[in-house]
Parts: structure tokens; sequence; C-alpha cells
């Protein structure tokens, strides 16, 4: 089982990077990408756990992208985490997110929900700020029934939680990555609201820029998602990833350990990674040529 896409309390998981690590050799996962938000200072704790528990440890990263006025999520595999351009980038994102949620404290504020900086910090305690502590902060005060919901209700667009904040372009995050010595991974593109016309554009440019995969199997995709960006990955000469996209009990899309294999005529992303060559995680599906 391979699992390229995962989160720890480094971003907005729930678990520490050893508690994920452990999480995951409990769930059969033998090969693990663990792939914090914007931030890779969990990837030395992750690779000592990983050690422990006979699971290999890709060193990875998610970064958030601003691509025609849509927030995308890259994915950024095998990267080097001594890369100084990479780190100093990454710490000037951490503060971006530190002011965007100053902004949607205020919003909330305006509406009546009071507390939710302090609260949502109280959840992040040393690590980055996101949506998803201010959605464990609403549901605790029952403003909500669960993180899905309070999405719904106040953190997209349109909700007093919502902040339009211009985040890294497209170019500049792929570049880091490849620059680092990784690979660039378009994250679960089938969450993204954007119609056929736009994905062939966005996969023209993202391979034009050097991105190299995309994800396929990824928690949030249906199985017919797993078809259909298959076709894409085909059609674009991409390679194919796969995650869950873990970040805990309850806040997740998938349980570790529940992916299904990628479908037949997929390129994996791990396909020339050496030290993982010989573990196969591809099966038979409606032809996708």
């Amino acid at each position: 089982m391979i699992d390229l896409h995962s989160h720890s309390n480094i971003s907005d998981g729930l678990f520490s990077p050893t508690e994920l690590v452990a999480h995951a050799a409990e769930h059969g996962v033998n090969v693990l990408a663990l792939t914090d938000h914007d931030d890779i200072s969990g990837l030395s704790e992750a690779s000592q756990a990983a050690r422990l528990h006979g699971i290999q440890l890709i060193n990875g990263v998610e970064i958030s992208v601003t691509w025609k006025k849509r927030t995308l999520h890259i994915v950024g595999l095998n990267i080097d985490v001594d890369n100084e351009a990479l780190k100093t980038e990454l710490a000037s994102v951490r503060q971006s997110r530190l002011d965007r949620a100053r902004q949607m404290a205020s919003g909330l504020e305006k509406s009546g929900i009071h507390g939710s900086f302090e609260g949502a910090s109280a959840y992040a305690k040393q690590s980055i700020l996101t949506r998803m502590h201010f959605a464990r902060f609403l549901v605790e005060h029952k403003y909500a029934k669960d993180p899905k919901s309070v999405f719904k209700k106040y953190l997209v667009k349109g909700k007093p939680g919502f902040v339009d904040h211009q985040w890294m372009d497209l170019e500049s995050a792929v570049s880091l990555i490849v620059n680092a010595g990784g690979v660039a991974v378009l994250a679960h593109p089938g969450r993204y609201d954007i119609r056929r016309t736009n994905m062939l554009l966005l996969l023209e440019e993202f391979r034009a820029l050097g991105g190299s995969a995309i994800e396929v199997v990824t928690g949030s995709h249906t199985a017919a998602q797993y078809v259909e960006y298959a076709k894409y990955a085909q059609l674009f000469g991409l390679k194919a990833s796969q995650g869950s996209d873990y970040h805990g009990k309850g806040i997740s899309f998938m349980e570790m350990g529940r992916l299904p294999a990628l479908p037949s005529g997929c390129v994996p992303v791990w396909q020339d990674w050496a030290d993982i060559q010989g573990l196969s995680s591809v099966q038979k599906l409606p032809n996708v040529q």
C-alpha cells in the first residue's frame, strides 16, 4: 500500500508526525508521504518514526496556489528538505496564512462569532493556522455539526469567514518543487470547481511549467473520477499518484490503507523511484484508452 498524501498536526491533521506514521503502519501502509500544508518541519520526526515501523517515508509538502482566481493545491514529492529557497518561500506562505487567519476571525466576529482566532489557535498549537482549525472551533461551539457543514455555512465564498486570499502562482509553486529536486503533482483535481475546458487549460499549463503527475486515486474522488482522471493523465502524458489525504478520524475522506489501486494504463509516479521499485499498485479497471 502506497499513500502519497497525508497530514500531521504540523498543518491541519490531528496526529503528530510520529502518531501519523504509527497509524499508517497499523493500517498496512508500506510507503507514506507526509505532505503538510506549506510546512516541512514534521519530516524529520516522521522519518525517525518511519524507520521504527519499517515504512518508506517520502518527503513531501502541499502548496496552495491561486490559478484563475481559484485555489488549487500542488503536492511536492521527494523534495530536498534542506533546499534553502523552499524553506524561505514556505516560511513566507506561513506568514500569509497567519494574516489570512486574522481576517477570517474578523469576518466571523462581525457575524457574532467571538474568539475564533484564539479558539482556532488553541487547536493549531504551534502549527500553521488553517481553515480546518477554525472548523474544529466552530463545531466545538455548536455552530455546525461537523467540519464539512462549517465550510458550507461559514468558510466558503460569500460566507462570513471567507477570505479571498492570493496564494503563490502556479509557475512559482511548480518551480519551487522542481528546483528542490521534487515531483510536482496536481492534488485531488476532482475537488475543484473547474469544467472540462478549464481543466484542459490547467493541465496543459501545469505540464508546460514542469508538473509531471496528477492524483488519480485520492480520498475525495469517486470510482468514476478514478477513471476520469486516469484519462486526463494519459492525455497529457502525466504520471499518476495516489493518496488518502488523511487528516484524522472524523475529518478525512478516507481511512488509511483503503486506497484502491490505480486504474490499468496509468504510469505510477513512483515508477522510477529506486527505493520503492517492485511495489505494485495498479489494478484492472475499465479501459482508460
